[in-house]
This record gives structure tokens, sequence and C-alpha cells, in this order.
């Protein structure tokens, strides 16, 4: 599992690996919880490959007022924030709520676009599987987590390509198994830094895996 090197050539490649190292769940009660946008390329590959349903959980990222791709939590439509305590104390309370707030909101927004007014499928007694394309800090995973938990299914698995060791030690204590196809021993900083391409993925191709599944 730990490489230096590991380079996937797109999302889809990415998932038929991640699909190898989830045989186990072939034909199984399993639902693959995808977070879009780019979840969602991989969970539509790993749901056929498995013969499951493909569904979605929407976390937002909160990101930081002086730097919006840095991560102090994250938040979805209904559940918890999940905070990194300590950033999230040394700013304005205020504008943390707010947020908070405007996070659920586009996470409401998203649903409706890519569901219409449906909601996900229900986890409750099922193998929920979450995929992503990759975890950084690890806070958007956590917030998509609690949000199945909430839904008691059967087991819960997080499924992605890469994530550092830090974001492994902290999954293990909140779901049942991670699965990875690697855990590098130095991380790049950045999702898109294991991937040749990594394009913007739009709302029009995740709702279309949506309806192919």
């Amino acid at each position: 599992m730990f490489s230096e090197n590991a380079i996937f050539d797109s999302r889809k490649q990415a998932g038929e690996q991640l699909a190898i190292r989830l045989e186990k769940y072939r034909r199984k009660p399993a639902i693959i919880y995808a977070l879009p946008r780019g979840g969602v390329i991989l969970g539509a590959v790993i749901a056929r490959s498995l013969g499951a349903k493909l569904s979605l959980v929407i976390p937002r990222k909160i990101g930081h007022p002086l730097n919006p791709e840095y991560a102090i939590g994250a938040v979805t439509e209904t559940g918890e924030p999940v905070l990194n305590e300590a950033e999230a104390a040394a700013l304005p309370p205020e504008w943390l709520k707010r947020a908070i707030g405007d996070g659920r909101v586009e996470a409401g927004r998203r649903r409706e676009v890519y569901l219409g007014k449906g909601l996900s499928l229900p986890a409750r007694g099922k193998i929920a599987i979450i995929v992503d394309d990759g975890i950084a800090t690890g806070l958007t995973m956590l917030s998509a987590t609690d949000e199945i938990k909430q839904q008691q299914p059967a087991r819960t698995i997080v499924a992605v390509p890469v994530l550092p060791k830090e974001a492994v030690l902290i999954l293990e204590k909140a779901v049942d198994e991670v699965i990875a196809v690697d855990v590098p021993k130095f991380y790049r900083g950045a999702v898109g830094a294991y991937y040749r391409d990594f394009p913007q993925v739009s709302d029009q191709e995740v709702i279309s895996l949506l309806g192919a599944s």
C-alpha cells in the first residue's frame, strides 16, 4: 500500500483499482455513496463492478477566509459541522456561523440539482461504501461519514485512491474500514498531484452518471 510514486491516469482508472480492492463486497447489500463531483466518477465505476447501487453524500468544505482552498471544516445539509478546532477558535464566531450556514445551503442546492426533490438512498442496515477521488485533510470525509452513520448502516467503509497516513488514523476511528490504493509516506499536499488527468467535473456529468446507474 505504501508507495512514493502512485499516479493515476484518471479518476476512472482510480475507480477501477479501488473496485478490485472492494471485490469482497460484490453482490452484497452495499450502496456506494459518492462525494460530488469528482468522487461520482469513481463511484459509478465501483457500483457497476460490484453490482451495487450508486447514491450521493454531499458534504461541503469550509475554507479559511484568507485561503479558501485550505479546509478548516466541513458540513452536510443536516449534519453537525466537523471542524479543525484550533483553526476555528481563531476565527470570528459570526464568520464561522455564516460559513456553516452557507455550506448547508450549498449542500441542499446540489442535492436538488443532482437528485431533484429526491433524497439519497437510505443506508440503514446496508454496507455503506463512501467514495471520493482522494483525501487531503480528511475533514470533508469525516463530515460525510457522520451523515451516513446517523442512518445506522450495518457497516461503514471509506474507499479512496490516495490519502495521507494522518487521515487514515483519524478515519479508522470513525468507520469500520478504510480501503485505499496508496498511502504515501510523504503526502504531496493535493489530491490532484496524484493524477495525470484531473479535470473539473460538471454538474451535468454527475447527473448523467447517476442516471446511467
